[in-house]
């Protein structure tokens, strides 16, 4: 939190909007928040989504056996989306935004994230292409191919669940650091 709230205070931190993906890894052991693999011929696997600022800054990674639907995911990202502080005002309690693709799409994900006051922009499944996500979701893209550049985040051997969060905090934390640099430059 303390590393989000310098990159407020930098004007790196864009909270307006914010992206969600999802990535499957393989869990060779199996433990915690591990499930049958849809796209890995049922082996075994966890979901790290995680949901990133206009810039790609992890701001939550949510971890999750790999059976687990995305639509599923989503609301519970939202809610963690964090309270920033470090510029006069009040922190942001939600984005204005929600950007994601086709797997995060469902008629009451959509319903209560306009309740919430968020305007949902997650393509619809069964249309066409040509939606623009791409020139938006490409930031968490990257973010996720940086997260999956740390060793224990692209192969799970770990079987506690406590000890997959660590990493996953420890891989966001490396990532904004990157992209605090890269915008320092």
């Amino acid at each position: 939190m303390r590393l989000l709230k310098l990159l407020r205070k930098a004007n790196v931190l864009r909270l307006d909007t914010v992206i969600i993906d999802g990535t499957i890894v393989r869990a060779f052991g199996g433990g915690d928040q591990t499930g049958p693999s849809p796209v890995d011929r049922r082996k075994l696997g966890t979901e790290h989504t995680p949901l990133t600022d206009a810039n790609g800054i992890p701001l939550a990674i949510h971890t999750a056996p790999a059976n687990v639907s995305d639509h599923r995911q989503i609301l519970s990202l939202v809610r963690e989306f964090p309270k920033v502080g470090g510029t006069p005002g009040r922190p942001k309690q939600r984005p204005d935004h929600l950007f994601a693709d086709r797997g995060y799409s469902s008629d009451a994900t959509r319903a209560i994230l306009h309740w919430m006051g968020i305007e949902p922009r997650i393509a619809r499944r069964g249309e066409e292409h040509g939606s623009g996500l791409e020139k938006v979701r490409w930031v968490v893209e990257r973010s996720i191919s940086w997260i999956k550049g740390f060793w224990r985040m692209r192969f799970r051997y770990d079987r506690l669940g406590i000890i997959q969060d660590a990493w996953s905090t420890l891989a966001a934390a490396a990532v904004c650091i990157h992209i605090s640099c890269e915008a320092c430059v």
